[in-house]
């Protein structure tokens, strides 16, 4: 989650969102690392856990990412959600809720056991002070005016 949150911090910098998220293989380690990029990108779904689950596919050689566990600083949204399970991904851990469009504890769940052919095992609110903390420090500067972000609406 650390290395998550690092690029959540590298995301603020470059006014985005922040948020971050890593893919760990248990026997090839770290194999993805992003950042929301929908700014940058002018891309809606350039969020940081679907860039990282394209990145492991990648290193991976297979879309299909069994035995991976994704650890994002924000709880998925639908998007993200339905990407993690297309990717047979096994394992979340994500620090902050989102009360916005928190697909997984907050406004539905959609890794719910036996509703898809594919179970996601999940945890929530590790180190979620800091995650929550990043994301409130980039809303009040956007509020007070002091942030590199272009004033569009975030998610």
């Amino acid at each position: 989650m650390l290395k998550a949150l690092e690029e959540a911090r590298a995301a603020a910098e470059q006014g985005e969102v922040p948020v971050g998220a890593i893919i760990v293989h248990p026997e090839h380690g770290l194999v993805a690392r992003a950042r929301n990029a929908k700014e940058t990108l002018q891309d809606p779904t350039a969020h940081a856990e679907i860039l990282a689950i394209g990145q492991a596919a990648e290193a991976l050689g297979s879309w299909r990412l069994e035995n991976c566990t994704l650890f994002s600083t924000l709880e998925p949204c639908p998007m993200c959600a339905g990407a993690i399970l297309q990717s047979r991904i096994e394992r979340v851990v994500f620090g902050a809720s989102d009360s916005r469009w928190g697909a997984v504890d907050t406004k539905m769940n959609l890794f719910e056991p036996g509703l898809f052919n594919h179970d996601v095992v999940w945890q929530g609110g590790v180190l979620e002070g800091e995650a929550a903390g990043l994301l409130k420090d980039f809303f009040r500067e956007i509020r007070e005016g002091q942030s590199r972000y272009d004033g569009k609406e975030a998610d």
